[in-house]
């Protein structure tokens, strides 16, 4: 078990490392907390495995393909995304901003798909795959706002202290009666996200879709007309998976 806890975490690291190339050995030595010796048997485990590569020439590590070829095994099961891309796309064009579908995972979400509008070169960058605790953002506020009160503060319970609940619930409040969640510089100072949680057919909560842009210089005319458009794509969505309202 420890072997693949500390195996994991080489993992995650040199993923947060991916912008920036590769590392070397006494670099992932530092930010895995590890000494050499046991760092370099594991490192040879995890290339065996195609979990990691290294390059002759600078002998750096990097991720190996093994966990682009997973994900996309996994990508290919969830075929609702087949369904729902083309409204992603659409909603991407109509308000040259980036659109991105976030998955609820435990106390996390994870984004899963991020269309990028061609038009606009001023883009606000999440990547795929990360994880952001439930209580933060936009999309995860939409989220637990589509959760039952009692579920919600379950979850609020686990992430925050019992001070800062009231303010949270209270938000979850608001984002229910709007329709919609909007949140101003939570993560990135000068960036703002709108959204709104999508459902099945069996009222399931799929995960959320939101809108981010840089907050500069940015109407409120703008930011209404965002949302009208990010709320009528969400309805759509949830349309194509077989939502129906509540009885």
């Amino acid at each position: 078990m420890q072997l693949l806890e500390r195996a994991m975490t080489i993992a995650k690291v040199l993923a947060s490392e991916a912008n920036d190339s590769s590392l070397s050995i006494s670099e992932l030595s530092t930010k895995c907390d590890l000494p050499l010796s046991t760092l370099h048997r594991i490192l040879k485990a995890m290339i065996h495995q195609g979990m990691i590569e290294q390059d002759e020439q600078t002998k750096h590590y990097r991720l190996g393909t093994i966990w682009m070829e997973l994900g996309l095994q996994v990508y290919d099961t969830m075929d609702y995304i087949s369904k729902i891309r083309p409204e992603l796309e659409r909603l991407a064009r109509d308000v040259e901003e980036s659109v991105y579908l976030s998955k609820p995972a435990g106390l996390d979400t994870i984004i899963i798909e991020r269309i990028d509008s061609a038009a606009n070169p001023i883009r606000i960058y999440d990547q795929l795959g990360i994880r952001i605790p439930l209580h933060i953002g936009a999309a995860n506020k939409a989220i637990l706002a589509s959760m039952s009160a009692a579920q919600s503060k379950e979850i609020l319970d686990q992430l925050v202290t019992q001070d800062e609940i009231p303010e949270l619930e209270e938000q979850l409040r608001q984002i229910r009666q709007h329709g919609y969640a909007i949140s101003h510089g939570e993560r990135t100072a000068g960036t703002s996200s709108i959204a709104v949680s999508v459902l099945d057919g069996f009222g399931e909560i799929i995960g959320a879709v939101s809108i981010g842009f840089v907050s500069f210089n940015v109407s409120p005319e703008h930011i209404q007309t965002l949302i009208e458009r990010l709320v009528n794509t969400g309805k759509r969505v949830s349309l194509k998976l077989g939502y129906r309202g509540k009885d």
